[in-house]
């Protein structure tokens, strides 16, 4: 099949793919940038992701397990780390479209960082099984990327640029958080770290 009309290389999702790589190149390269700078690239990166991945094609999966998983607990601690320093006390916001507020019926405190970290996590994955060249690879990616937006990253896409919209027209400068209690063990529980267990709920629910 030509490329121009494989649904794969379609323009929506090259589009897309574009957007996530410049995404995880700030992220990687954070320590690089102030934290007012880093926010304010954010404030225009981020509806520019969101629009795209509201564009992505719904595919089919082709393989029934998993998509392979690249970014490690370690690698999502460093983005994590180099975000929460450059953000410091821009980092934590109150947020009331959270999981967690139906539980505990309060809103919560939240962590631009943290969300940073977990979308970088998914961008990475993502790019990595794209940029293979196998259809059936790339196909996959962009389902279950699609299906993260939809159920995930999204949510913490508009809740991070909601903090982020605030601040930055809030007049506040950014200030170094000298105490930071919060260690990597309570600010991210690992213990469904790879996204393969969401993968086959979601699955066995479309069944």
């Amino acid at each position: 099949m030509d490329k121009n009309s494989d649904p794969v290389y379609s323009r929506n999702v090259v589009e897309f793919v574009a957007v996530a790589n410049e995404f995880c190149k700030y992220a990687e390269h954070a320590s690089e940038l102030k934290g007012d700078e880093m926010l304010k690239i954010l404030q225009r990166l981020l509806p520019l992701m969101y629009l795209k991945a509201s564009l992505l094609p719904a595919f089919e999966p082709f393989f029934e397990d998993g998509n392979e998983k690249f970014v490690t607990e370690s690698d999502w601690s460093r983005i994590h780390d180099t975000f929460r320093k450059k953000f410091g006390t821009a980092d934590d916001y109150l947020e009331v479209f959270d999981d967690k507020f139906n539980e505990s019926e309060i809103p919560v405190a939240s962590s631009l960082a943290e969300n940073m970290a977990d979308i970088y996590q998914d961008m990475k994955d993502f790019l990595l099984l794209y940029q293979t060249g196998t259809k059936e690879v790339m196909n996959d990616a962009v389902w279950e990327c699609k299906m993260n937006f939809e159920n995930i990253w999204g949510q913490k896409l508009v809740n991070a640029l909601r903090a982020i919209h605030k601040f930055i027209y809030s007049g506040a400068e950014i200030g170094r958080v000298e105490n930071d209690e919060k260690t990597n063990d309570e600010a991210r529980n690992t213990s469904d770290w790879f996204i393969s267990k969401r993968q086959k709920e979601f699955r066995e629910d479309g069944e």
